[in-house]
């Protein structure tokens, strides 16, 4: 028992350094998330003792290496969703969707219920945006929204960033959920049914609640040289898309990915059953929700076939570097796992009654504040924790929940070593003492409430 616990601290204590070089990496030296993942993980595999054949193979070895088990299993997963998904938003955006959705929810909740339709377009359009870009096409429209209801930005702002924010890190196909779910061997199915339960509430609390409360105390002006945003002359000449179509087109792999999930359930002696699984697979969902995209927003509204291949071509152009660091993270995690460093935690939480729900969110947490990038310490933590819940026979629905506070902790306290926190500030006009008392706070309100339904959720499932 005693050479068994000598063991589990250095172990541990190996994780701890590893984890240590890694935030140096990224922090100190600036080196590039990937890379530092990289680097990290080879050097826990080599400190632990694994054979160099164990970590990346030989040329006379038939066996797998962790390198390549690592890389390839995610990727293998997660690339076609994440490309697939990224090509749906730019052609939701570039054929007029995001403003045609804001406009009409606009016009329905009146000047009183502004910020509320844009936090509804925020959260509608994030689904198949990434944040920032989601900041870049609505933004304008904030401004504009602002300048007619004569108050301060922030209370239009804050709703918008907070449904942006909340699907970028609870739903897929955004990066970092796909590739916890990835990590931690979840459906997506279950993921988006978890999403939402968790994001919602938390969406409401940090985004309308807060961002009423908090707009009314700081006073932000519109820019003055705020860009409306140009377009160009075939996108003016083309007849705006229903908004029926555009909501469609988001809920088609949704709904898909929900009915395959469930069908195991609702309808497992139907003969419709294979047909449901084939369709709500994420990769054939999402082709379908493109091709879709691309005929009905794009062909029939007389956009041409080399603009829309342009455009996707030009959308995945940020993807590569984000695949990059979820297949360095799923790398540091498959070292961790052959390490046995998950088993030493799985121990260690054992004695200290620490659930694995409460120490992913602390962990996800903890990088998350160090290093500033989320998707980092959403697919960091699922390498550290994917370990421990394969040792446990948890519920598709509690992994998804085990998914969720990890989300939740990767969104906590943005502040300056994060690259969004600038963009907030710049594009709203904020200085950094009122972006950390609107924007930090919201996101700490989105992580704490989401862990909060989180846990809530994971006692009665």
């Amino acid at each position: 028992m005693h050479w068994l616990q000598h063991e589990t601290g250095g172990l541990l204590l190996l994780c701890a350094a590893a984890i240590a070089v890694l935030l140096f990496l990224i922090i100190k030296v600036r080196l590039e998330p990937f890379i530092a993942l990289l680097v990290s993980g080879l050097l826990l595999a080599l400190a632990a003792g694994l054979s160099v054949n164990q970590i990346v193979g030989t040329a006379l070895s038939s066996k797998t290496s962790l390198l390549e088990t690592g890389f390839g299993a995610i990727l293998g997963h997660i690339a076609p969703i994440i490309g697939l998904g990224t090509i749906l938003g730019a052609i939701l955006e570039a054929s007029g969707g995001a403003d045609v959705l804001t406009r009409r929810l606009l016009g329905v909740f009146g000047e009183k219920g502004a910020p509320l339709a844009m936090g509804l377009s925020g959260l509608i359009f994030g689904i198949p945006v990434f944040f920032d870009i989601g900041i870049f096409v609505l933004a304008p429209l904030v401004y504009i929204t602002a300048r007619r209801g004569g108050r301060s930005l922030i209370r239009y702002a804050l709703p918008l960033l907070a449904g942006l924010s909340m699907t970028h890190a609870f739903l897929p196909p955004h990066p970092g959920p796909v590739a916890v779910a990835g990590l931690l061997g979840v459906s997506l199915g279950w993921l988006i049914v978890m999403g939402l339960a968790c994001g919602i509430p938390a969406f409401l609390v940090a985004g309308v609640a807060w961002g009423a409360w908090i707009g009314e105390r700081v006073r932000v002006e519109v820019p003055e040289d705020y860009v409306v945003g140009e377009e160009s002359a075939e996108r003016a000449e083309r007849p705006e898309p229903p908004l029926s179509l555009v909501g469609a087109i988001i809920a088609v792999p949704l709904v898909l990915i929900l009915l395959a999930t469930f069908g195991t359930v609702w309808w497992k002696n139907s003969s419709a059953l294979p047909v449901l699984t084939f369709l709500g697979t994420p990769a054939v969902a999402l082709t379908i929700a493109v091709l879709l995209a691309m005929w009905l927003l794009g062909t029939r509204r007389g956009i041409p076939a080399a603009e829309l291949a342009s455009l996707a071509s030009a959308s995945l152009r940020p993807v590569g570097m984000i695949l990059l660091v979820v297949g360095g993270g799923a790398f540091f995690g498959a070292v961790i796992s052959a390490t046995g460093v998950g088993k030493a935690l799985a121990a260690t939480m054992s004695d200290a009654g620490l659930p694995v729900i409460v120490l992913a969110y602390l962990i996800s947490c903890g990088l998350r504040l160090a290093q500033g990038s989320a998707t980092v310490a959403l697919v960091a933590t699922g390498g550290i924790i994917g370990p421990l819940v394969q040792s446990h026979h948890y519920s598709q629905a509690h992994l998804a929940l085990i998914a969720m506070a990890v989300a939740a902790g990767s969104i906590i306290a943005s502040h300056v070593n994060d690259g969004g926190f600038w963009i907030v500030s710049r594009y709203f006009n904020m200085s950094v003492k009122d972006t950390l008392k609107t924007w930090t706070v919201l996101e700490t309100i989105l992580s704490v409430v989401g862990f909060a339904m989180a846990g809530l959720l994971s006692t009665v499932i």
